[in-house]
């Protein structure tokens, strides 16, 4: 069973999820203490608050109340929108015959958050398996491929 909080404790978790800094949190919950750093340390590795945080923090994103198909189409809208192509235009504007995607860090991105959160990760296994990373440039792309 999970002591209860005191106030002082729960303004403390109020401030926390407000600001996410420990030491301000401290100070603002009404700890009066030289060392507010030591004290967030000890509150933030009190289980008790710990489990009250998540607690306050699905209170608040339930209250948001925003559908999951919402932010699946989103994600999509946004990972599509950024891998379209472009025309590369040179330093007058003049249309070079090359073209471009739009933003791929916005669409990596994008795709893996949608992974996140539909949960395409590496469940079940232990470890995940790492893989040696392949260096992809620009110069070494085949057309044919892409």
């Amino acid at each position: 069973m999970m002591k209860q909080l005191t106030e002082q404790q729960k303004l403390f978790v109020s401030e926390y999820i407000k600001t996410l800094d420990g030491e301000k949190s401290v100070l603002l919950a009404g700890y009066k203490s030289a060392k507010p750093k030591k004290i967030a340390t000890g509150l933030l590795a009190n289980d008790a608050i710990i489990n009250e945080i998540k607690v306050q923090l699905k209170k608040q994103i339930d209250a948001l109340n925003v559908p999951k198909g919402y932010v699946i189409q989103k994600l999509l809208q946004i990972a599509e929108f950024s891998l379209e192509h472009e025309d590369i235009l040179d330093k007058d504007g003049n249309y070079t015959g090359k073209q471009k995607l739009r933003d791929s860090g916005a669409a990596l991105k994008a795709l893996e958050s949608l992974c996140k959160y539909m949960g395409f990760n590496a469940a079940g296994e232990d470890k995940p398996e790492h893989k040696e990373a392949k260096i992809i440039t620009i110069s070494n792309l085949d057309d044919k491929k892409i």
